[in-house]
């Protein structure tokens, strides 16, 4: 089977030279949904920028991201966005629309959809986030979690093949972080959450990838790599509450 995702060597240094990764190897499946964790600094948001073509700021060379198969290149860049929505970590910074409409359209209507699809489209995607009605609404006036949901809508309208979330329960109180995570369950694509939120990865990722100084340090089944409290604190982690209750040192 052709993964959703593979990484083949990526590596990426910042502007000032540092390095941000370092050879990353990574197939994720479709529909699977893996959890990406590591301390502050580790690369998680690097890796998440460029699995649609955010980064690197130019596409020479060698391709090391695929998408279905599809390496990520100047002339794939379009459809690779159409396959892969990312969501960033503070909603406002991809809300700019006067309404939660027009904002969950703009996907849509840059794919150049007829006016009367992208309105079926937005609808279908708002009753997915569980905010049918909140179309004319300005999304100034909406809660946290509510921006977060527009911006999940926005994505759903025009890719809901591969999502890619950045600390997606970040700003979220505990009911918002619940909500949000169920909503995340119930969502039919394949999932890649960078997220310090271990409980959240326990609910929704059987698999899980450590990443710390720009490498993957561990790759497996979720409850094994967290329950592991030595590789935890190794890498500036704890083990989940959720595991300590499970079967207590």
């Amino acid at each position: 089977m052709t993964p959703a995702l593979e990484l083949r060597g990526l590596g990426y240094r910042y502007p000032d030279g540092r390095e941000a990764l370092s050879g990353i190897d990574l197939r994720v499946q479709p529909g699977e949904s893996l959890g990406l964790v590591g301390p502050n600094g580790a690369g998680k948001s690097t890796l998440l920028l460029h699995l649609n073509g955010v980064l690197p700021e130019r596409l020479d060379g060698e391709p090391s991201v695929f998408v279905h198969g599809v390496a990520l290149g100047r002339d794939t860049l379009p459809q690779i966005r159409r396959d892969v929505g990312l969501l960033f970590q503070d909603p406002d910074d991809q809300l700019f629309c006067p309404t939660v409409a027009d904002d969950v359209a703009f996907g849509p209507q840059q794919l150049g959809l007829l006016a009367a699809e992208v309105r079926e489209v937005v609808q279908r995607a708002l009753q997915q986030v569980g905010l049918a009605g909140f179309g004319p609404r300005s999304p100034h006036q909406l809660s946290r979690g509510e921006k977060s949901r527009v911006c999940l809508a926005g994505l759903l309208a025009c890719t809901g093949r591969v999502l890619a979330l950045d600390e997606p329960t970040s700003h979220l109180d505990p009911r918002g972080r619940r909500e949000f995570t169920a909503l995340l369950g119930g969502i039919q694509a394949t999932k890649l959450i960078a997220t310090h939120d271990l409980e959240l990865v326990v609910a929704l990722c059987p698999r899980v990838v450590v990443l710390d100084g720009g490498k993957v340090v561990a790759d497996g089944p979720t409850v094994q790599v967290l329950d592991d409290e030595e590789l935890m604190l190794a890498h500036g982690l704890e083990r989940p509450h959720v595991l300590r209750h499970r079967h207590p040192h």
